[in-house]
């Protein structure tokens, strides 16, 4: 009851999916003539009354001087001119109404098919983009231009409607208004000329006008217009939590193939949905033969699932070896499907009453569970001559033909030549194997020829008598066509087993180029590379021209990169570029927005952005199959998912800098603002007392003024020149001034430079007096020796002692720098040379910049050596910090 309470998010969802666009009214009605347009004009100047702003984007009168009169007072935009054929033909100014952004538009003839090079092909889709554009819209939209009602019409009224509008369109509409006339109304309407001009009359009366034809579509108007309402209430009762019967949705699948009646069958499931709001699938079948059907074939196929897909199916394809109607009963029990829509099987011919029933007819022998509905082809489409597959046309390679006469040679030979050493019975196994090599080699047409042939070489060189076509032994009649029996099976199997063969390699191909491209992807860490590896992928598993076009700064679409490469675009198909990536819907060649461009983009998206388009050409190619299409979906989603990678990665790495500044700037911020402003404080006391006592200190009590002012003013400087170093050090401005140091000195220069620091410590020294002398700059090197001993001085306890030692290790000086202080954590002593790293000691801490030993790392880095920080005692406790520099190496390469 809880859940019954709550409105259900997918209306939610669906509501919020409106907010922003414009709202769409469609006046639908049955036939010509009804007063659709009338009813749209009488409409729209009510709105006009009411103040709201109306444009007139097309509006076709027809020439009725009633309907003209309506028109007045609405803002007619001029028609756009579209050369085509040589003329200049009149089309809705698209661009000038979304420019004019009227709050309605009035667009009529939402069947009507646009002038080639015009930016959609179809008015409704340039309606989408009205829409989208938070554009309300009134048109008008005869019944019989329902795609899933076209082959309705044509059985009702005899006449093939050519321009159609998919469903999804009507279910776009937030109001549908029903314009009915009775038949024998709009009879009389046509006879005063009011519909048609008069040499048009009496044969519109006479067909689609007939009061029969009228009286059916005025039913199927109704019921159309019916559905519609009923599904908008049942969103709203949704939308609304408002308590009702919901059943359990069923679903249909309709199984489609190569055959005309496929079109027909796909538009009856559209209508069985429809009605009873329930989720379909169009399925088709992929055979081992289906990689072999003909272009035609495989043209139908597509061409029908495109329409499945326009009218709002869920596409599927089921791989099936073998027994194809149990793969697809399986598919709808995996799927849920409650029915399945099929064609009714071709009339079989006498002979094929002794082959296996056909797939439709197996279907409904095993399909217990399920409601299976057959829909019957037009009597035009029943006598038109289905597509043969590949296994109804032979070979026409007369390479195989000749292979199967050699093989046959051969065997023969074998056979004749073994029967004169030692006859035996079974020389008929000698033509099998060479009918089943012919058959795993070259398929099904010649290894029949290869059994044929087999036939009469068996019966010309291996019977009695020989050497002709003549059988002397009548017992021997049956074998030789048992013989050809079954070396006719055995080919024909071996064959299929080859058909599978090749298919499971295809499937496997792709796969593993699918698999290729997503660890390619996955190792990949720049932008660029990514890219790179996404065209080349594409070109060479799809056989096509690859693009990718990402925006630049500036948000104008660029080509990032290409295979092969490309610098610049066609202006129809950079606009199917521009539309793509503005609508985030698939532009281009094969698709229903500007289709005569070379390119067939798709946006790759990923949970939340679109990162750019992936193009596609295929040259001279009029299709792509929907296995093609999947395999570049998927390709498209992989592709969006590592440039979100690669991104989110970037991303994260400029957090982390931007942590990483923010970390400085506040230690920098709190070494300002503290440990410079010790020794300043200090300075600035000591010179107040000697300024304020005067004589009065004495001459020992203004030295101690003096020399407190000198030391503070020397920590002081070593601060700032700290400072001064980490800035050279972080802008790779610090340059070595090398030359050949003697370390003594330079350990005894620092160890004078920190006297008064090291004056409580008892210092060790211990080092060798026959180092060498090694390359480097003698007074960045003193800056580290002495950063070193001030950490010592300020947390090794008074009276222990500070020891520095320096030996000489083949090639390199290492020099050591130990106190007995409270020593470094161990999961510290990676980080104690990072920039302002301290380690936690509590309040009783001394004061630093936390400086001194990142600099002393920079600058023995500089120099090539190392440094590294361990405990000095066994306990764990005191500082070891031993730097390792190389020695200068003399001409015979030895250490000088």
């Amino acid at each position: 009851m809880e859940r019954e309470s709550r409105p259900q998010p997918e209306a939610l969802l669906a509501e919020a999916a409106k907010e922003g666009r414009g709202r769409l009214k469609i006046f639908l009605g049955a036939a010509p003539g009804v007063g659709k347009t009338y009813a749209m004009l009488e409409a729209a100047q009510r709105r006009r009354a009411d103040g709201i702003d109306v444009a007139v984007g097309v509006v076709e009168t027809h020439g009725r001087a009633e309907t003209e009169r309506l028109t007045f007072g609405l803002d007619l935009m001029p028609r756009a001119r579209i050369p085509y054929g040589g003329r200049l033909l009149a089309e809705m100014d698209l661009d000038g109404l979304l420019a004019r952004r009227p709050a309605l538009a009035l667009v009529d003839e939402l069947a009507h098919s646009n002038v080639p090079g015009s930016r959609h092909a179809k008015r409704w889709q340039d309606v989408e983009e009205l829409l989208a554009a938070g554009i309300d819209v009134y048109s008008t939209l005869n019944v019989q231009h329902l795609e899933s009602l076209n082959d309705v019409v044509a059985r009702i009224a005899r006449v093939k409607v050519r321009e159609t509008v998919p469903d999804k369109v009507l279910e776009l509409a937030d109001e549908i208004e029903l314009i009915d006339l009775p038949p024998e109304e709009l009879i009389e309407r046509l006879r005063q000329g009011k519909v048609y001009i008069h040499d048009q009359i009496a044969r519109a009366i006479q067909n689609f006008f007939s009061k029969g034809n009228l009286t059916a579509l005025r039913e199927l108007a109704m019921r159309v217009a019916a559905d519609r309402v009923d599904a908008q209430m049942a969103a709203h009762m949704r939308s609304h939590a408002i308590p009702g019967p919901w059943p359990t949705q069923d679903r249909v699948l309709v199984c489609v193939n190569e055959a005309p009646v496929s079109k027909a069958l796909v538009r009856a499931a559209k209508r069985m949905a429809e009605r009873s709001r329930t989720d379909w699938i169009a399925a088709c079948v992929a055979t081992p033969r289906s990689e072999h059907l003909p272009d035609t074939a495989k043209d139908s196929i597509a061409d029908t699932l495109r329409l499945a897909e326009t009218l709002g199916a869920e596409i599927a394809t089921i791989n099936a070896e073998s027994h194809v109607a149990d793969e697809i009963l399986a598919f709808a029990r995996s799927r849920n499907v409650s029915r399945i829509v099929i064609g009714r099987p071709r009339p079989r011919r006498f002979s094929a009453w002794f082959t296996r029933e056909t797939v439709a007819e197996e279907i409904i022998r095993k399909a217990g569970e399920f409601e299976v509905t057959i829909v019957s082809a037009d009597p035009a489409q029943a006598g038109a001559p289905p597509i043969r597959g590949p296994s109804l046309v032979p070979e026409r390679d007369p390479g195989a033909y000749l292979w199967a006469s050699a093989a046959v040679a051969a065997a023969t030979a074998v056979a004749v030549f073994v029967n004169r050493l030692f006859p035996v019975e079974s020389l008929s196994l000698f033509f099998l194997v060479a009918v089943l090599g012919i058959a795993a080699r070259f398929g099904l047409w010649p290894s029949i020829y290869a059994s044929a042939l087999a036939f009469l070489g068996y019966n010309f060189f291996l019977t009695e008598p020989f050497f002709t076509f003549e059988i002397a032994n009548q017992d021997l009649v049956l074998t030789l066509f048992l013989f050809l029996a079954v070396a006719i099976v055995t080919g024909n199997l071996a064959a299929r087993l080859r058909d599978q063969a090749r298919t499971q390699r295809a499937i496997a191909r792709r796969t593993a180029n699918l698999f290729d491209f997503a660890r390619k992807v996955a190792s990949v860490a720049s932008l660029d590379d990514v890219v790179w590896a996404a065209v080349t992928h594409v070109a060479s598993t799809m056989q096509c021209s690859s693009l990718i076009l990402m925006p630049d700064p500036e948000g104008t679409l660029s080509i990032a990169g290409g295979m092969p490469p490309e610098d610049q675009l066609e202006a129809k198909d950079r606009g199917a570029a521009e539309w793509a990536w503005t609508r985030r819907e698939p532009a281009g060649w094969s698709s229903p927005t500007l289709p005569t461009a070379s390119w067939l983009f798709l946006p790759m998206k990923s949970a939340d952005a679109v990162h750019g388009l992936l193009g596609v050409r295929f040259g001279t190619r009029r299709y792509i199959t929907t296995e093609e299409r999947r395999l570049l979906e998927s390709l498209v989603d992989q592709v969006g998912i590592a440039i979100e990678r690669t991104r989110l990665a970037a991303d994260m790495e400029q957090s982390r800098l931007l942590a990483e500044t923010e970390s400085l700037r506040a230690a920098l911020l709190s070494s300002v603002s503290h440990d410079l402003r010790t020794p300043l404080v200090s300075i600035i006391g000591a010179a107040t007392a000697l300024v304020d006592a005067g004589d009065a200190l004495g001459r020992e009590g203004q030295r101690a003024m003096a020399e407190t002012i000198r030391d503070e003013g020397e920590r002081l400087n070593r601060y700032v020149q700290n400072l001064l170093d980490m800035t050279r050090l972080g802008y790779g401005a610090l340059k070595l001034a090398r030359e050949p140091v003697d370390l003594r000195e330079v350990v005894g220069r620092a160890l004078r430079r920190l006297e008064r620091d090291l004056a409580g410590h008892r210092v060790v020294r211990d080092l060798d007096a026959a180092l060498p002398d090694l390359p480097g700059d003698a007074v960045l090197l003193e800056q580290v020796v002495a950063n070193i001993l001030d950490n010592a001085a300020k947390y090794a306890p008074p009276g222990t002692p500070v020891t520095v030692s320096a030996r000489q290790a083949g090639g390199e000086v290492v020099l050591t720098i130990a106190d007995e202080g409270p020593g470094i954590p161990e999961a510290d002593r990676a980080h104690v040379f990072d920039m302002f790293f301290r380690v936690r000691a509590g309040d009783g801490q001394p004061g630093g910049t936390g400086l001194g030993l990142s600099i002393a790392k920079g600058i023995v880095d500089a120099h090539g050596g190392s440094i590294r920080a361990e405990a000095a005692l066994a306990d764990g406790r005191g500082t070891r910090i031993v730097i390792t520099l190389p020695l200068a190496a003399g001409a015979d390469g030895k250490p000088r």
